[in-house]
Formats: C-alpha cells, sequence, structure tokens
C-alpha cells in the first residue's frame, strides 16, 4: 500500500525504535508543551536511545537558536547536542542564500534563531526597511511579545518589491495553557497588508525536509509529530513513514476526519508509542478490528464495540487506542481519497477519546 492510497493505519511486528533507524521528532506538543515535558516522553526518548535509535529534532519553531533548543531539552532530561536539532530557521536560510548574493542583507521579522540560522549562511540580518540593498524579508515565530510594528516593517519592504520568505506558516502553536497563534497567523498578518505571497521553507514543504536529510544523513527515518498539516503531510512530501502521537494540537475526530496526505503510517497516545509494536487492523465481519476492538461504518455514523473472548464477554483490558485504529481503517477506507463526512463523536465517546 503506498502513502497515497492508505486506507488504514499499517502494523509493525517489531517495535518502531528498532525498525527504523533516526526518529525526526517534532518538540512542540510531541516533546514538551509550554516548555515542560511532556509525560512519559523523557523515558520513552531515553529507551529509544540506549537501545540505539538516533534522535534528531525537527521543528518549524524558528524562535530559539538550536544551541538554546539542545539546552532546554537537556534541562528536562534528555541529553542532546545542538547538531542533533533542525529547524525551520535553518531551512530557510538555506533557501534564501541559494537565491541572494553572499552577504546580502535580510529583513528579520522573528527571533534570534532567525539571525543565528542566516549569519551561519553568510547573510546580514537587518532591522529595518530602509536598509539599503535590502534583499530579503524573513518572517518567522518571534514569541507572543514580538511587536506589532515589526508586521509593518515588513510591509514596507514588501510593498517595494523585496522578496518574502516565511521559515513556516502553522496557525498554532501548543503551550502550557492551551493553543496560541502561530507564525502563520502572523504571516497572515502580512499577507492582508501586502497582498503578496512569501516562499515558505519548513514543515511540510521540501525545503525543511532537505534540511533534515542533509543534517541528520538518516537512512530509514521516521517522523513523529501531533500535527498532520505539517509533521505527517511533510512525511508523506518526503515519503517517508510517521508517528501521529495524540499529545498535541490533533484530536481523534480530526485524524478520522483526515485527507490521504494526512493519514500518518501508526498512530499511538504518546512517545511509548516508539518502544512498541504497532498492530494493524484487520478486516472483520464488513468492519475492521485491532487488538481488542471491532469498529464498523454504519452508513451515518462510525460505531465501535469491544471484542468478545471465548466465553461471550467483551475483553476487560482492550485499549482505546485500537479501537482508535480500527476507526481510522473504516473511515479512511469509507472516504477514499476524500474526508470522512459522517458523524465520530458517538465511537469515540465509547472509546474515552
Amino acid at each position: 500500500m503506498t502513502r497515497q492510497s492508505r486506507t488504514s493505519p499499517a502494523g509493525s511486528e517489531r517495535s518502531l525504535h528498532q525498525a527504523y533507524d533516526t526518529a525526526l521528532l517534532d518538540l512542540d506538543g510531541v516533546v514538551y508543551a509550554g516548555g515542560r515535558a511532556i509525560a512519559h516522553a523523557v523515558d520513552s526518548l531515553a529507551v529509544a536511545r540506549d537501545e540505539g535509535m538516533h534522535l534528531a529534532y525537527v521543528t518549524n519553531n524558528a524562535l530559539r537558536t538550536p544551541e538554546a533548543v539542545a539546552e532546554h531539552l537537556g534541562e528536562l532530561g534528555i541529553p542532546t547536542d545542538a547538531a542533533e536539532v533542525i529547524t525551520s530557521a535553518q531551512a530557510v536560510a538555506r533557501l534564501i542564500a541559494d537565491q541572494v548574493e553572499p552577504g546580502a542583507k535580510v529583513l528579520v521579522i522573528g527571533g534570534e534563531g532567525l539571525r543565528v540560522a542566516l549569519r551561519e549562511r553568510g547573510l546580514v540580518p537587518v532591522d529595518s526597511a530602509e536598509e539599503e540593498g535590502l534583499a530579503a524579508v524573513v518572517q518567522g515565530y518571534g514569541g507572543p511579545d514580538l511587536a506589532w510594528g515589526r508586521f509593518a516593517e515588513a510591509s514596507y519592504a514588501i510593498n517595494r518589491g523585496v522578496p518574502w520568505y516565511a521559515s513556516n506558516t502553522d496557525l498554532t502553536i501548543p503551550g502550557a495553557r492551551g493553543i496560541a497563534p502561530g507564525n502563520g497567523a502572523a504571516v497572515e498578518v502580512v499577507r492582508i497588508a501586502t497582498g503578496a505571497e512569501p516562499q515558505v521553507a519548513g514543515k511540510p514543504l521540501p525545503p525543511m525536509h532537505r534540511e533534515t536529510v542533509l543534517r541528520t544523513g538518516a537512512k530509514r527515518p521516521l517522523v513523529v509529530g501531533d500535527r498532520l498539516d505539517t509533521d505527517i503531510e511533510g512525511a508523506h512530501n518526503g515519503d517517508v513513514d510517521s508517528l501521529l502521537v495524540l499529545t498535541g494540537v490533533t484530536d481523534a475526530a480530526q485524524l478520522l476526519r483526515a485527507e490521504p496526505k494526512h493519514r500518518p503510517t501508526y498512530v499511538d497516545r504518546d512517545l511509548r508509542g516508539l518502544l512498541t509494536g504497532q498492530p494493524e487492523p484487520t478486516e472483520r465481519d464488513g468492519g475492521r478490528r485491532c487488538g481488542g476492538w471491532s469498529a464498523v461504518d454504519m452508513g451515518t455514523h462510525l460505531d465501535v464495540s469491544r471484542v468478545s473472548d471465548a466465553e461471550g464477554k467483551p475483553e476487560a483490558d482492550a485499549d482505546p487506542i485500537d479501537g482508535l485504529r480500527a476507526l481510522c481503517a473504516v473511515a479512511w477506507s469509507a472516504a477514499g481519497d476524500g474526508s470522512y463526512a459522517h458523524d465520530v463523536a458517538k465511537a469515540l465517546a465509547k472509546l474515552g477519546l
């Protein structure tokens, strides 16, 4: 089955950390949220690393430098070298450097991560649209305190014809208090003011995948993320397998309604899924079975129920994530190349998801 026609989560008899050589891990919503480690992340990553899996952290957040990200991960109990961190700031800096002269001036709307990445490529970050010889404008997440006037500065330059680049266009970013506006929301502000379209480097687009491959040298990578429209679509575009964890932006209902390019190879509750095999849903009685759950499309809605044991009693230890996998198989198969249109709430309520 190709990724383009995926109608069910895949299975793996081997644990994922043994089946793949490198985990390309998103950070926000996967490893931490609001600066704090997500439950089970530290221990799961320690086991995966100790048993031979290479860990690389791939983030669309362009605010911090790789050194700062590595330091933060270390404080959380995840020893990390800066070379193991790949950011959208690095990807967009390479994209700009490929199109402008060495030493060119670039107007920065964002944080220190962008400035460091530009310097790494021999470019000169500046703060004013009035700089003589300005070659580009680059926009990346600048944190919640980024001044509104920075968007105006970008608009002045772009309206004069200066090329515009964006590290990424994630509309939201998860934090300790919930979901907040991301760089994509800020990009929309400048788009409205200018009518222009930026060149975008971050996930799910090819420049980010290129940057990741160049820096990690992964031979059999597994993308691990919490977002369908960046992490999973990026894996799809890069033709690599993916694991979606339900610790960030994507919830179970969104997963069931995913269109083909947003359907992950594997689904799990959190990063403990790296350390286990993955059961594959199988056909049963016109529906799909996974573990102790059976799912079926009723025409107007999805239904899920526990599989009965030899004595006719529902299996007591049925894992709700297996039920979700079975539901994905039913919904994706019914939707084909589209998005599942019928009710999913009742089935998810049975699973407690």
